[in-house]
């Protein structure tokens, strides 16, 4: 087990000592947002120069107007200019140069660290929070456009175009660039110090992982000037090989984040496996732990398909192979093969991390220890085996091998198994207990009555005579949408409740916490229930104009979902003003949690800990009067190398209570 024993070793990450603090220069001479755009203006220029000129020669070029070569040569070209203009090549500059690496994090006041390219994981867990917010109600938008245009069957205030590019940012956005919503802040910022450790395995993938997401976002939203892509967010062949420029945007921006993802679950999962504390058995780990460990794995196997299916796309689009082409020899179900081998474990590495949050908010406002530790534990890994199993169901009716359907029919179902455990260690730990209903508990219990219905519509959908009746309806979406959002933002919103007094020392205001609880869970399941109706009655989905008999739920759908984007507006409102304005300073561990990011001061020192703790027992522990404190923080000295002896080298045992 891999320790930090020295606090100073720590601020060169790589194993390097400090090559010292250089001088300080004015704050637009140093690597930061604004030079990252200028190193990507010129990027997208000359990359898209060069495509114009390689691509002159090509008659398919010359013939058309169309030239995805220099599109897709200026978006690689952008984001090679933009890691340069964050300072991402600097430290490799330096070392192939033979010079000592410097302290990348040079003084900083103020908010100016946020904008900068950092190896303090914490602060790239609030980039990667203030990020994900931006990301979400921005597709959020693109959804009350949506539901704008549903209002009437024949009154339409977007075009045909128009509206399938709208839902195609919509589904993307969210699918997309939401991948990383919980891993991105909570997962960076809380892991290290829940297990015991001063930093990330590597910190530069890290701040690197974050540093990819804004370029997909611009990327992506590029897409709307240059005619948007009618494939929805799935990008399915030969219809993504056909479409527009825009269409570039999608798979290059996908693929981006698809790299993004494979970097922040490979940092997480060697964090968590080498970086424990003495003392962190796997028996003691928190659960959001084993949420993002799983979760790592889940991006490491399956993300890399997704980005090989999308640069497919663009090596299609551009230098003319025939992957998915099916008259040169490819095959469109190849695409879909591996868009969904990525695709259904996505959903879990969407759902398992919200699992995780609210396993460890349940037994701190229950004041009971986790029921089944081990077998909510055992549920993830279950779950995110399984995964790999199902995918095809969503080839029911595409034309898969008819003798292919009861085994995928069977997976789909079994996976239930697992994810029962994980909801049953939750319902367990509610038995008897007496809940404290605070905002973060209230988020915690509406996941699990959302996701209650999300699961058993999709027990439904598994099954093929169904699916077969219901595939490419309202019902398919109005599932998802109650497992995604239902589950998984429910779930982000009680993780920043909960962990927003450790982050930033501060307290969100409760009375409006609990209004936009309250008005959030009643008007998202006034929004998408209805949509099960709509579904089962014919309504596909993708399509604006529908029967007039179904105006009036549609009109109740969209009505309900102006509501519920109005809920979300006094959740910024709240954040906003509890972070800027009020700022009531919140105690250093104000629900009383056994976890051990709460036994330090909050917000957290720039180090985590004065010393490397060992841990003692685990942190869910609630009302045994004879449990022992989590950890002990300020360890004689000696310990840690003893109980590194005792572990032995590569092991990653710890101290005996």
């Amino acid at each position: 087990m891999a320790i930090e024993t020295q606090p100073e070793s720590a601020q060169a990450p790589g194993g390097r000592e400090p090559g010292g603090t250089a001088k300080r220069r004015a704050w637009w001479l140093r690597p930061a947002w604004h030079t990252a755009i200028i190193g990507a203006i010129i990027g997208y220029a000359f990359g898209h120069w060069l495509g114009n000129f390689i691509g002159a020669g090509y008659q398919q070029v010359a013939s058309s107007d169309d030239n995805d070569f220099a599109i897709v040569l200026g978006y690689a070209f952008l984001v090679i200019g933009w890691l340069i203009g964050l300072g991402v090549f600097n430290d490799l500059i330096r070392q192939m140069l033979g010079k000592p690496i410097r302290d990348t994090d040079e003084p900083d006041g103020g908010l100016s660290k946020y904008f900068r390219y950092t190896l303090d994981h914490k602060t790239v867990g609030i980039q990667y929070l203030i990020g994900m917010l931006v990301y979400f109600f921005t597709g959020g938008l693109f959804a009350i456009a949506i539901r704008t245009e549903l209002l009437s069957p024949s009154y339409h205030v977007l075009s045909p175009s128009a509206y399938l590019e709208v839902v195609g940012e919509h589904g993307t956005m969210m699918m997309m660039m939401m991948t990383s919503v919980i891993l991105g802040p909570f997962g960076n910022y809380l892991v290290p110090i829940m297990i015991g450790s001063k930093r990330v395995a590597f910190p530069r993938l890290e701040a690197l992982s974050f540093w990819l997401t804004p370029c997909s976002f611009l990327i992506l939203l590029s897409a709307i000037p240059l005619g948007g892509f009618p494939t929805g967010w799935t990008g399915y062949a030969p219809l993504s090989i056909q479409a527009g420029e825009g269409m570039d945007a999608y798979a290059f921006a996908f693929g981006l984040m698809g790299i993004s993802v494979i970097l922040a679950g490979f940092n997480l999962i060697c964090t968590i496996i080498c970086y424990r504390a003495p003392g962190m058995r796997w028996s003691r780990l928190p659960m959001f732990a084993w949420a993002m460990l799983t979760t790592g794995f889940l991006l490491v196997l399956a993300a890399p398909v997704l980005v090989g299916g999308m640069y497919m796309i663009i090596t299609d689009r551009t230098a003319q192979t025939a992957f998915f082409v099916n008259q040169l020899g490819g095959s469109s179900y190849l695409y879909e093969d591996l868009f969904w081998f990525f695709g259904h474990p996505e959903v879990y590495i969407l759902a398992l991390p919200g699992f995780g949050i609210v396993s460890e908010i349940i037994p701190v406002f229950a004041r009971k220890p986790l029921f089944g530790y081990k077998v909510g534990a055992a549920g993830m890994f279950g779950v995110a085996i399984l995964s790999f199993f199902v995918w095809q169901h969503h080839l029911f009716d595409s034309g898969m091998d008819p003798d292919m359907r009861p085994l995928f029919m069977l997976t789909t179902e079994l996976i239930s198994v697992p994810t029962g455990f994980i909801y049953l260690v939750a319902m367990g730990t509610f038995w008897k207990a007496k809940l404290r209903l605070k905002t973060p508990m209230l988020f915690a219990m509406g996941m699990y009555v959302n996701f209650l219905f999300g699961g058993i519509s999709g027990v439904f959908l598994s099954d093929v005579p169904v699916d077969t009746t219901a595939h490419g309806s309202f019902f398919v979406m109005a599932h998802f949408h109650f497992m995604i959002m239902g589950g998984l933002i429910f779930a982000f919103f009680g993780g920043i409740y909960y962990w927003l007094p450790k982050v930033m020392g501060i307290t969100m205001n409760e009375r409006l916490g609990k209004i936009h609880f309250w008005t959030m869970f009643i008007t998202f399941n006034s929004t998408f229930m209805p949509l099960f109706a709509v579904g089962m009655m014919g309504q596909p989905r993708r399509v604006f104009e529908y029967a007039r008999n179904l105006e009036t739920l549609n009109d109740w759908v969209s009505i309900s979902a102006f509501c519920l984007g109005g809920s979300l507006l006094i959740f910024i409102f709240n954040f906003v003003m509890s972070t800027v304005v009020w700022r009531n300073r919140a105690a250093d561990n104000p629900w009383q949690a056994r976890g051990l990011e709460w036994q330090v001061s909050s917000p957290p020192p720039p180090d985590n800990f004065a010393h490397i703790p060992v841990v003692l027992a685990g942190p869910y522990e609630y009302g045994d009067p004879n449990a022992l404190p989590v950890a002990d923080l300020n360890p004689p000295a000696g310990v840690i190398s003893g109980a590194l002896a005792g572990a032995g080298a590569g092991t990653s045992g710890g101290l005996e209570a």
